[in-house]
């Protein structure tokens, strides 16, 4: 498993890669470049490892940055596949997603903090600044602090759609990228509140990180609710590609969604496809 080098950035960034892909292999060896979600990323590495395995001389570069990202750059070729946390929108309907698993979102607070639940409703009016103490929703005296994501990821798309506001209406003391990062945030700041993936922060709050899971609609944020469709704020896993896919990247997305890998979906907290 390989990684692009901050040379390798650096010359992606500066827009000198002009092709992702085979077109840039080497005649002895295939490649395959994959960006995007980082909540996808951690699986994809994984999936990546396992397929290198079983398929010597293929090699997959697999980097971060966002799903919105990836979606870009399987659409202009930078990769051969992107990476998306999320649906396809209305304006990416050129684009083919192939969804590998699926993901919730919960809202998570410091462990400490006595706060039960949240509604709808109270989430936005902490969100928007109408609500800025904990006492105010039913929690101790202490100002809250809002995390929000940062533009480009899927996680903020979701949060935004799911409950109705637009970004330039939030009211954010912090803005994160990926989940861990978000989950630290909130593990050092009692009075914090964020969101992140489910799986992710359901595993680290299950080995010591100082947060708590906070239900909705008075269904617990679980892994398991997300399996069983009662958990709803929930989201596809999907990769990506402009047109139908072909050669290496065709047989990786058939692998990713095959059973195959379904211990490697799970051990990253998501809920496999069903078959």
């Amino acid at each position: 498993m390989h990684i692009l080098t901050s040379k390798w950035l650096k010359l992606a960034a500066a827009g000198m890669i002009l092709c992702g892909g085979l077109g840039m292999a080497r005649a002895s060896e295939a490649r395959l470049v994959l960006t995007g979600s980082s909540t996808v990323a951690p699986l994809a590495l994984e999936l990546a490892k396992r397929f290198e395995q079983r398929n010597p001389g293929v090699r997959i570069d697999v980097q971060a940055g966002g799903s919105s990202r990836g979606v870009a750059d399987a659409r202009s070729g930078t990769a051969d596949i992107g990476m998306a946390s999320r649906a396809l929108n209305s304006d990416e309907q050129d684009m083919i997603a192939h969804q590998i698993a699926t993901d919730g979102v919960a809202m998570i607070v410091h462990r400490a903090n006595t706060v039960p639940a949240l509604t709808d409703r109270q989430i936005i009016a902490i969100y928007t600044g109408k609500v800025a103490n904990w006492k105010e929703v039913g929690g101790d005296n202490g100002r809250i602090t809002v995390v929000n994501k940062a533009e480009g990821h899927s996680t903020l798309e979701l949060f935004l759609h799911h409950f109705g506001l637009k970004n330039s209406a939030i009211k954010a003391l912090v803005v994160i990228g990926d989940n861990e990062q978000g989950i630290k945030t909130v593990a050092g700041s009692p009075g914090a509140i964020g969101y992140v993936s489910v799986g992710t922060a359901e595993y680290d709050a299950a080995h010591g990180a100082a947060i708590r899971l906070l239900p909705m609609d008075g269904v617990p944020a679980s892994v398991a609710n997300v399996a069983n469709g009662q958990f709803k704020f929930s989201r596809p896993l999907n990769l990506v590609t402009h047109g139908a896919p072909s050669g290496w990247a065709k047989r990786f997305i058939e692998f990713a969604q095959s059973e195959q890998v379904h211990d490697l979906v799970q051990a990253q907290f998501f809920v496999p496809l069903a078959h």
